[in-house]
């Protein structure tokens, strides 16, 4: 069975500056590919469809290796050769998932906003004591101990990366088969929404975190930190007398103090997503420690629901697709069976008791009232039950 891991990386000042430069590498591999990609259809299409219509990966490394490398771009030898092979590698297989209409086209990766991240060396990354040795990089000290492999076993899929605030180091491994736990032979059924973040089949509810106080707390303390930085910006850019009259407006210009209010902007997003990340990984085990032999969840349609203008910034925050995906891989690990109902299954509408669909069922509505058999019922728990009973 194959496990990640994601380790805290405590580099010295020359490390960092390294692992900048090496990021930025894998950033320009990727734009590089597209840009190629592109620039080779264009000619395609310029010369009455003759010639030559795409370009591979493969070509684009050996150019990149053969006659960029010696010449314009020498300062690629700073680096890890695997380091742009991968960038080019990860814009290949982008655009092979949009060709198979797996996900959109591509778009080039922008400095502010993409991740930060780059691919290590696996055949090179080697376990050390107190940290770990990586290509071009050397000896780095990490905060615990990387997870101990087979002699003729490596690290798969070793990449840096940076949160705004710290450096991490995440690897996959192979582990021995886990010994199955007891299970209780029960079913559990979720109703994930956006009062509560999970109703259960039991009748345990966890509540929402983005209600709670640090929470709201720090959403406030984003939007004056936000406002500070957008009068900083403006009065970068113009200038006004007394009587409010425009003086004279330029180009947005370098500025520190621009800067350093970006990062605390980006110092309080990464504590907001830390706090609910971490509450739905206490949530999830919380569940799969219950040992089920089952446990069904609804097949919901997030990208539908994101379209919704009133409910778009609260369904973000509540992170749903995150919490299937812990799901899925805690279940995996205790031997417990996850059923995802169909989509179109009539969860909410459905009597727990005698089975009838009430079919003018609103949103509004939060408690189930059957008109057949007379139970008043929470709506959401409703649907937990009804889940739990759910059969393929």
């Amino acid at each position: 069975m194959l496990r990640a891991i994601k380790i805290r990386l405590l580099p010295t000042e020359e490390q960092e500056v390294l692992f900048w430069k090496s990021a930025g590498t894998a950033r320009w591999a990727y734009n590089f590919y597209l840009s190629e990609k592109e620039r080779v259809y264009k000619e395609y299409v310029k010369n009455g469809n003759t010639g030559k219509k795409d370009i591979t990966g493969n070509e684009v490394r050996k150019y990149i290796n053969n006659e960029l490398k010696k010449t314009t771009h020498k300062w690629l030898s700073e680096i890890g050769s695997n380091v742009m092979k991968q960038g080019v590698k990860d814009a290949e297989e982008a655009y092979q998932r949009y060709i198979k209409k797996v996900s959109g086209k591509p778009k080039f990766k922008s400095r502010r906003r993409s991740k930060i991240s780059f691919y290590v060396n696996y055949e090179s990354l080697k376990r050390k004591q107190g940290g770990f040795h990586g290509e071009k990089i050397g000896f780095v000290k990490t905060s615990k101990s990387l997870p101990k492999i087979g002699k003729n076993e490596k690290y798969s899929n070793p990449r840096i990366s940076y949160d705004g605030k710290f450096w991490y180091l995440s690897v996959g491994y192979e582990v021995k088969e886990i010994q199955k736990s007891k299970l209780n032979g029960k079913s559990i059924g979720i109703d994930l929404g956006v009062k509560d973040l999970a109703i259960l089949s039991t009748g345990k509810v966890y509540k929402n975190i983005n209600k709670t106080k640090e929470v709201r707390r720090l959403e406030k303390k984003l939007k004056r930190e936000q406002r500070k930085a957008s009068r900083k910006l403006q009065n970068n850019i113009k200038s006004y007398d007394k009587n409010c009259r425009l003086i004279w407006k330029r180009p947005l210009k370098e500025c520190k103090n621009i800067s350093c209010q970006n990062q605390k902007i980006r110092l309080v997003y990464k504590r907001i997503d830390d706090i609910r990340t971490n509450y739905l990984h206490q949530t999830t085990t919380a569940i799969v420690k219950t040992k089920p032999s089952q446990i069904v969840m609804e097949t919901l349609n997030i990208k539908g629901m994101m379209k919704n203008r009133h409910l778009s910034k609260a369904i973000a925050a509540q992170k749903l697709y995150e919490f299937k995906r812990q799901i899925q891989y805690k279940s995996e690990l205790y031997g417990i069976e996850l059923i995802e109902a169909d989509r179109f299954y009539p969860s909410s509408k459905t009597c727990s008791c005698c089975g009838y669909i009430k079919r003018d069922l609103k949103l509004s509505d939060r408690t189930y009232i059957c008109p057949e058999c007379g139970l008043v019922i929470d709506r959401d728990l409703n649907a937990a039950i009804n889940l739990a009973n759910y059969k393929v």
